[in-house]
């Protein structure tokens, strides 16, 4: 079981000494968010019994991939993610040079996990079809490992024609790319096409569920024994007998956050103060969860 935590709703200042900590107290990983803008006009619904977003309009979400590339400077050994990150709302060869251009700078600690996106704001303002998404997702997640092959490269498909051209730097190793999203269509493209499936936060019997769909929609599809990852987040109280169930219906990845149930970060701390403030639950996470499981 690897145990990844995340940098949503961090001021966005905490988050590089935080993979600092993080890196030193042998966390596996750490998961970026992503969204562009927050429109005044939203009315876009959000995938929700509310139709509408939990954070407000003034929520920093920092760029993805300039803010993995500053973690991955700062740090030597963890690994970093998204959940999720909304790439049809980009253009494929702006996706394939910021991936690129961080797995260089991370020394390969990188996977790149996509989602469809529901926000047609955001897609009508970076000039992307919000209609095709879906179908503009799959053929990325064919199209990014050729074109991260370095040397000339070229990709023909029904979206995007790519002619044959140099893309550097290219990819160190093979990025993994994960697929989000709850969605009927969401899961069959992780089953379908992708090394594995980023989920949120779920009870015990919901994340059974999902795990259920995803065995037998792999199965479906004949990649049943095939490597996969399953990465998601559980609302019970942490605790290693939890982990330890979870590991054995095959959950390989568990978000957390240390410091969900410590005071928080008041928006008067120095980054030195805050950095120490998050370093007590992490480090304390460590020696109860981390140090057992292992």
């Amino acid at each position: 079981m690897e145990f990844w935590t995340g940098t949503a709703f961090m001021r966005t200042e905490d988050s590089i000494p935080v993979a600092r900590i993080l890196d030193e107290a042998g966390f596996d990983g750490i998961v970026v968010s992503d969204h562009m803008i927050y429109p005044r006009e939203l009315s876009s619904p959000y995938p929700s019994p509310s139709g509408k977003p939990m954070w407000t309009p003034d929520t920093a979400w920092p760029d993805s991939w300039v803010l993995i590339g500053a973690m991955a400077a700062v740090t030597h050994r963890i690994r970093f993610t998204n959940a999720v990150y909304v790439a049809p709302a980009r253009p494929l060869l702006e996706v394939a040079k910021q991936v690129a251009t961080a797995a260089v700078i991370a020394e390969g600690r990188i996977a790149l996990s996509v989602g469809a996106g529901w926000m047609r704001e955001e897609f009508e303002l970076m000039g992307q079809e919000f209609t095709t998404r879906g179908k503009r997702l799959d053929e990325m997640i064919e199209a990014l490992p050729a074109l991260w092959r370095g040397g000339w490269v070229s990709w023909t498909g029904k979206y995007y024609r790519i002619p044959e051209l140099m893309i550097e730097p290219h990819p160190p190793r093979p990025v993994p790319i994960m697929c989000g999203g709850e969605s009927d269509a969401a899961l069959r493209r992780a089953a379908r096409l992708c090394d594995g499936w980023v989920g949120s936060g779920y009870s015990w019997d919901d994340a059974v569920e999902k795990i259920r769909t995803l065995t037998a929609l792999r199965r479906e599809y004949g990649r049943a024994s095939e490597p996969f990852d399953i990465m998601l987040a559980l609302r019970e109280t942490p605790s290693v007998d939890l982990y330890k169930r979870a590991e054995d219906i095959g959950v390989t990845a568990m978000m957390c956050s240390p410091w969900a149930r410590s005071d928080g970060m008041s928006a008067g701390d120095s980054q030195e103060s805050a950095a120490d403030r998050y370093r007590a639950s992490i480090e304390r996470f460590a020696e109860d969860i981390l140090a057992r499981m292992s």
